[in-house]
């Protein structure tokens, strides 16, 4: 009887060891959030916007070291890509350029959602930049894109691990860095309008990208903050789902100024995100806007505030995860003439 009774005081013991450890173990979306962090931004950045990368011109040799940067990225990582397997690149002619630029290429990967994996959202960000000035001074384009890029990289990384844990998304999302945005936005217009690799009708929204990084002359006293262009112009939904995010998670001001239909400098046509708007695909233009080092060389990468990019970055992680995972995708309210 006593060997009995410590058999079963043994097993209750391991039973409630396993229950204590199971709920330990079970993590939500903040735990994957906090996966994104400014050093590995910071590691990552110093590499891409780097002298080494010859400012990521459109079809030249630095651009060419840009996207084997982004592919190993995602090879590393496991995370497959929806062209073909190992194959990440979707070739963009020379001729499609119009004489502005060599042969080219975007980049591709994806996560396949768990239960709706037809519908997708897409995360985008431009790989390239204006590459060498006439004096041989390198545009390194840390802020414009490497933070988007870099971003994107450590996004896809936390929805990997949260799909390693089994809390993959619902909705597949697709990683999309696009080149030649510099030169007029040909590598985001080749996927909407040539070659989209999910139709066009089954992509929730698209999240872009553009120079999330670094602080301008208006937001000087210090708080985080991000100008968010044409969350509610396609989608009132949208616009609400990313104001709830933030205020749930993060809390960053979110600065609608650019959003203005007013608005002289016209942002909302100006990024990667407007080729899908203008396909009724409701968008997010995510922006620090302009300052000092714009299209400059001196737009390097220890002028970033890493502090910030985390931020920022987690902000649209958490938007992402809940445009893949909520029941019902977005609805859109107005479509475009």
């Amino acid at each position: 009887m006593k060997k009995l009774g410590f058999l079963l005081c043994a097993a209750i013991l391991l039973a409630s060891c396993s229950s204590s450890h199971n709920k330990k173990e079970k993590k939500d979306v903040t735990d994957y959030a906090k996966t994104i962090t400014q050093s590995e931004l910071k590691e990552m950045l110093y590499t891409y916007a780097s002298d080494e990368f010859e400012g990521r011109e459109t079809g030249e040799p630095g651009q060419k070291k840009a996207i084997e940067f982004i592919k190993k990225h995602y090879v590393d990582n496991k995370i497959p890509s929806p062209i073909a397997d190992g194959d990440y690149f979707q070739d963009i002619p020379e001729s499609y350029f119009n004489g502005r630029a060599k042969a080219s290429e975007n980049v591709l990967a994806f996560i396949k959602g768990s239960e709706k994996p037809d519908e997708v959202i897409v995360i985008s960000a431009h790989l390239d930049h204006i590459g060498i000035s006439s004096d041989g001074a390198i545009n390194n384009g840390a802020d414009d894109d490497g933070s988007g890029t870099v971003a994107i990289l450590e996004i896809a990384e936390a929805f990997k691990i949260a799909e390693k844990d089994g809390n993959g998304p619902k909705r597949s999302i697709l990683f999309l860095h696009v080149t030649g945005e510099e030169i007029g936005l040909f590598g985001s217009r080749y996927y909407t309008d040539v070659d989209p690799v999910f139709p066009l009708a089954n992509t929730v929204a698209n999240l872009n990208i553009d120079m999330i990084g670094r602080v301008d002359p208006k937001h000087e006293n210090g708080d985080n903050y991000l100008y968010l262009i044409g969350s509610d112009k396609l989608s009132q939904e949208l616009h609400e789902v990313s104001e709830a995010v933030n205020k749930k998670y993060v809390n960053l001001e979110l600065d609608y100024t650019y959003n203005d239909e007013n608005d002289p400098n016209r942002f909302y046509y100006r990024s990667d995100h407007y080729n899908f708007a203008k396909n009724n695909v409701p968008v997010i233009f995510y922006f620090n806007g302009t300052h000092a080092d714009y299209h400059r060389p001196s737009d390097t990468p220890d002028k970033i505030n890493y502090e910030f990019l985390e931020t920022r970055t987690q902000l649209i992680f958490y938007t992402a995860w809940e445009l893949a995972n909520r029941d019902e995708r977005v609805k859109v309210d107005l479509k475009t003439s």
